[in-house]
């Protein structure tokens, strides 16, 4: 993804917190990031998938279910995305689609986890997970991340091509309403644009 995406210096920044990196897939954290967990995953950026694995992952029997060619070395059988990958071969299209792979500060993608994009109610909630000046507010208990205005755009296109590439992806009618209205709200920026060439 480096080497094929993130070769102009004006594109190399993280999804969510605008943070530089260089070639070596260093950060400059941008003055006043901060945060409370996952500190050793700050100092390089991971790649981010915008609609989690799991999300998609659900859609494929071998993932709830399994497949006879999952199983371990001792004969234990498997499931998740550990088979899904080894067993369907659209499974690992979709995993590794760059489309849905961003950069992202380590520590913000670990906190991210699976959870779906939305709006989050302005509350001093103390599950909400915030990194300073890195606008992403993440709420652990309501398993939701509100990401920045500067992404929203990108986010939203990135789940309607998701659902347009790939049959077995569908978006519930109320993220598909946010996602539409994020994509008219935030246009497409020079940025992503070069991103996509």
């Amino acid at each position: 993804m480096q080497r094929d995406i993130y070769t102009n210096k004006e594109l190399m920044e993280t999804l969510y917190c605008g943070a530089s990196f260089n070639k070596d897939k260093y950060i400059a954290l941008p003055k006043g990031f901060t945060t409370e967990v996952h500190k050793k995953r700050t100092e390089r950026w991971e790649a981010e998938n915008i609609i989690p694995a799991e999300n998609f992952g659900q859609a494929f029997s071998e993932w709830r279910e399994g497949n006879e060619v999952c199983v371990d070395r001792k004969g234990k059988e498997f499931k998740g995305r550990k088979c899904a990958e080894k067993a369907n071969k659209e499974y690992r299209l979709m995993q590794s689609d760059l489309y849905n792979l961003y950069p992202a500060v380590g520590a913000v993608n670990a906190t991210r986890q699976n959870y779906n994009f939305g709006m989050l109610a302005k509350t001093s909630n103390n599950s909400y997970r915030t990194f300073g000046s890195c606008e992403i507010i993440i709420d652990s208990k309501g398993k939701k991340a509100q990401p920045p205005e500067r992404s929203r755009g990108m986010i939203a296109r990135t789940y309607m091509y998701f659902e347009a590439a790939y049959p077995k992806y569908k978006m519930s009618r109320q993220h598909r309403q946010l996602m539409d209205a994020w994509d008219k709200q935030y246009p497409v920026t020079k940025w992503e644009c070069e991103r996509s060439e």
